[in-house]
């Protein structure tokens, strides 16, 4: 996509309306097989575009698996799947040197992690260990074997399942791991309506195979290298760092989004600008972003626990204790 300066509003608003065209066809393919659940949808496009990560908590059967299926498949990419079990690797994911006999030495063989869109399915099922081998290459983009650097291609992508931590068999993940995730949603049961749909189309995993796509990788790329020039006014700024702040301070919370989550707040706000076809940031885009962006970030204290307090509420009461600033 042709770069652009924030003067020239003609351009950056005809690329912005481009935008929000492509980013509406692959929603649009992808509630084909996920029906009813448009924000979880446009949720899991904004962390592709905003090159960040999506996890999927939800408990079995609402359709986590088959949201990431449908997603890898709306863009035609090369896509992985890692089903995460108690007895899983971390070289199952990254991939191994094995010596080659001909050659008379190391070759390195890459995992399943070497894909555009790769799928972690259950991922709170395998052991920390496991987990932590995603560590790397969710934040750098690279796996590191032998002392020897290897980058993933771009985008790339990481949809992570799991399952609600109460159920038998499952390892919590630890604060660093849910921090390199750009957002944290829930699918949730279907309406009635959608339901019904289901129930008189065909399995969702027939569906998801014969989905068409819609995009590439270099289109998805390009749209990437957009939605990072996006225009952000300073009260916008000093909104989101005012919003971070806030959770440090808050009383039922013992630990607050750190400067990580003001970027994924601000990379994932422009995105969603971008596919309204604009091409600034309004202060209601980061918003509308926050919990999901920021709630699992948040750790509430014991007490705040006992009272069934949640992350989400507390980001709910600082949102509307806050005035919206009115952006330039």
């Amino acid at each position: 996509m042709t770069h652009y300066t924030h003067d020239q509003t003609h351009q950056p608003a005809q690329l912005a309306g481009q935008f929000a065209q492509r980013f509406q066809m692959l929603a649009g393919n992808v509630e084909q097989v996920i029906r009813g659940k448009r924000e979880a949808v446009e949720l899991a496009l904004i962390c592709l575009f905003a090159e960040g990560h999506l996890l999927i908590e939800d408990v079995p059967g609402t359709g986590k698996t088959t949201l990431a299926r449908a997603l890898a498949a709306s863009v035609d990419a090369r896509w992985g799947r890692i089903q995460f079990t108690p007895d899983l690797l971390p070289s199952d994911i990254t991939g191994v040197s094995i010596f080659n006999q001909a050659h008379q030495k190391f070759e390195f063989h890459p995992g399943p992690v070497f894909a555009n869109i790769v799928l972690a399915d259950e991922i709170n099922r395998a052991s920390p260990k496991t987990q932590s081998a995603l560590l790397e290459v969710m934040e750098e983009r690279r796996v590191t074997v032998d002392a020897e650097p290897h980058p993933v291609p771009r985008p790339f992508l990481v949809v992570a399942t799991q399952n609600p931590v109460d159920m038998d068999g499952t390892y919590p993940l630890p604060e660093a791991q849910l921090d390199r995730f750009l957002m944290q949603i829930s699918v949730g049961y279907p309406d009635h309506v959608s339901e019904v749909e289901v129930l008189k189309g065909m399995p969702s995993g027939a569906l998801v195979d014969r989905l068409p796509a819609v995009a590439r990788a270099s289109d998805v790329a390009g749209m990437i290298d957009f939605a990072t020039r996006i225009h952000v006014a300073d009260p916008v700024y000093d909104y989101i760092v005012a919003l971070c702040a806030a959770t440090r301070t808050h009383p039922q919370l013992r630990l607050g989004a750190s400067p990580r989550g003001s970027l994924a707040l601000l990379r994932a706000a422009r995105v969603k600008a971008a596919a309204a076809g604009r091409h600034y940031v309004l202060p209601e885009d980061v918003k509308a972003l926050a919990v999901p962006v920021l709630a699992h970030r948040l750790i509430r204290t014991p007490e705040a626990e006992l009272r069934d307090v949640t992350a989400a509420g507390v980001l709910g009461d600082l949102l509307a204790g806050m005035p919206l600033p009115q952006a330039a």
